[in-house]
């Protein structure tokens, strides 16, 4: 099968998530910026939710360059990422509106590991569909920040009960450190292209 509708059905989802998460944020009654004072922990949960699954959909995106065709088991290994992703208007709204309470921190967390542990599997799934000499096995190697990634949310998820703004410094910095999609996937790809010119 081909890549292109499992690509046009993640790019429509998580469309529809950002969609849900903008319009879980109420418009204040007051017509002074002292109303919007109370929207402030919402405004900073969306932004960092915002920015994981702009993250999500970038790097998604990268991931599927390096493919040339899928099969059931990775449209249901793409399904169960999108699951995860889908619950994050969720989290984002309830930690917003109980500003950042440690239990909801938590759960946030939660679902962020399981949408990075969600995502691995997918490339897993990818690379043993393609062969451990393809391209995206070639691109992705060890995946050192997937796996560091879900342990920086474990202790993330352990610390909230202690000091839910580190563990919250600790979620932006997974954000920080996948801002640049995985360069590999373009380095193999470009490689691959000067290969056929020659």
């Amino acid at each position: 099968m081909t890549k292109t509708r499992m690509e046009a059905f993640s790019d429509g989802v998580l469309a529809i998530i950002i969609t849900i998460m903008v319009l879980e944020m109420k418009v204040p009654h007051g017509t002074d910026f002292a109303s919007l004072s109370p929207l402030l922990p919402v405004f900073l949960s969306y932004i960092l939710s915002f920015v994981h699954l702009g993250i999500y959909w970038n790097n998604h995106h990268h991931l599927l360059q390096a493919v040339k065709h899928v099969r059931g088991n990775i449209l249901w290994a793409n399904i169960h990422l999108l699951f995860w992703l889908s619950l994050i208007p969720f989290v984002t709204g309830w930690m917003g509106e109980n500003n950042f309470a440690p239990l909801l921190v938590a759960l946030y967390g939660i679902i962020l590991l399981f949408a990075a542990v969600a995502y691995y599997i997918l490339t897993l799934t990818l690379i043993s569909h393609h062969g451990k000499d393809s391209t995206i096995a070639v691109a992705l190697g060890k995946d050192f920040k997937g796996k560091i990634s879900v342990i920086i949310y474990v202790t993330a998820i352990l610390l909230c009960f202690f000091n839910s703004l580190i563990a919250g410094g600790l979620y932006v910095s997974v954000a920080i450190m996948w801002l640049i999609p995985d360069r590999s996937i373009e380095k193999v790809l470009s490689g691959s292209q000067q290969n056929l010119k020659e």
